[in-house]
């Protein structure tokens, strides 16, 4: 009896032990159910908000969790560019300037998209996509539709006997902003706060006469004469304002301060009512030729080769770049890089800015794609600089640049 009594129990505690066993293996079925984590890197502001307000959806519908990180320009390249010396990145998904291209792709940061899957469809604004593309291979996307565009004050405009339409030259810019000052305005206000925004502001200028920072060899052209006399012209056309932050000088168009600086759509609000924004129309003087003086500063987003989880990166890629996710961006700031978004109808309704948008994109030209072209503006915005401030002349400060892009370049 006691035997049998005994086996009982040994066989009650043998089925306890699979049953406790048992379900020690349903956990990581649980956890199976956890959401993924994938960490992105974007540019602080419109761009990377538009971002943000498209990924609850996409978390919902892959069973995701994702942390943005937000970083200022400067801290967003020199982070992207670290992270790509560990074997496994800590970013999934990037933001990236045209300007850093060439440097990403030599030092193999980026993934190719081809091969994860991607490919452009003919509804993205063909130039735009310029920048993506290096050694035949698709590194980038064109994800903001920046560009440098005229933004000015309506009042002060019209108050120097103009109408947006009749701004056809720098030349007309000169005298409108020369008539704000005599009557007690700020003329033109530009960005002098970086050597980087003071260079980029320029380049608008610069093309308008026919000048630019390389030629077609990527050789510095910088003392030339078509840059002297865009740099002449812009002292005195400076003159006629101040320098100010981006915030500022956004504040001082909108309410009547300032009358006009150099733009960009990421800029606009949908509350402004004082001011509004007209393409650059590439001359310089009345009837003279015309440039394509439109300056890309198109954000593109990509994956890094390193990316923890490139088919899931990729399928993030290809959701922000649908033309219907990205179209519900626009009333949030979104500025997308596609026909259907900047010319239907209904979006024109509420974002008539867009026509000029649209114009200034299909035309538009990017910076230098050099891996140099974050030194090379350092060098350019810092002879500017002293030019601007009497620190050197017009001739010596673009000897000097000329100079020192020269050995840089070499």
């Amino acid at each position: 009896m006691k035997k049998l009594l005994a086996l009982v129990l040994a066989l009650v505690m043998a089925l306890s032990l699979v049953a406790c066993s048992g379900s020690k293996t349903e956990k990581p079925a649980a956890a199976s159910n956890e959401p993924a984590k994938m960490t992105i890197a974007l540019r602080a502001g419109a761009y990377g908000d538009a971002i943000k307000s498209c990924l609850p959806k996409f978390e919902e519908d892959n069973n995701v969790k994702i942390e943005a990180m937000e970083l200022s320009e400067d801290d967003l390249h020199s982070s992207i560019a670290l992270d790509a010396t560990n074997a496994t990145g800590a970013y999934d998904f990037v933001m990236a300037d045209a300007s850093w291209m060439a440097e990403f792709a030599d030092a193999g940061v980026l993934a190719d998209l081809g091969s994860l899957g991607y490919a452009f469809d003919d509804d993205i604004i063909p130039a735009t996509t310029a920048a993506c593309v290096y050694d035949g291979k698709t590194y980038l996307a064109p994800y903001g539709g920046n560009v440098t565009v005229l933004m000015y004050n309506k009042a002060l405009v019209e108050a120097a006997g103009y109408t947006p339409e009749n701004i056809k030259s720098l030349d007309d810019m000169m005298k409108i902003c020369k008539a704000s000052k005599d009557a007690g305005k700020k003329g033109f206000i530009y960005r002098g706060d970086t050597n980087n925004n003071l260079t980029v502001d320029f380049l608008s200028i610069l093309a308008s006469f026919g000048g630019w920072v390389v030629d077609d060899n990527k050789k510095a052209t910088v003392n030339t004469p078509e840059f002297k006399e865009a740099i002449e012209f812009y002292l005195e056309l400076i003159a006629t304002g101040d320098a100010e932050k981006k915030d500022d000088l956004i504040a001082s168009v909108e309410g009547g301060a300032g009358t006009m600086g150099i733009g960009w759509p990421g800029w606009y609000k949908s509350d402004f009512t004082g001011c509004d924004y007209t393409a650059i129309t590439g001359v310089a003087h009345d009837g003279g030729k015309a440039y394509n003086a439109n300056v890309y500063g198109v954000w593109l987003v990509g994956i890094p080769a390193n990316a923890p989880n490139k088919e899931l990166s990729a399928k993030l890629l290809t959701y922000l770049m649908d033309k219907d996710v990205q179209k519900a961006t626009i009333p949030g700031g979104g500025v997308p890089c596609r026909y259907s978004c900047l010319q239907d109808p209904e979006v024109l309704k509420d974002h008539p800015q867009f026509e000029v948008v649209c114009k200034a994109l299909e035309g538009g030209v990017y910076r230098p794609i050099m891996k140099e072209w974050p030194q090379m503006y350092e060098i350019i915005g810092s002879e500017l600089g002293n030019i601007i401030n009497g620190i050197k002349t017009v001739d010596a400060g673009l000897a000097d640049a000329q100079k020192a892009l020269d050995d840089l370049l070499k």
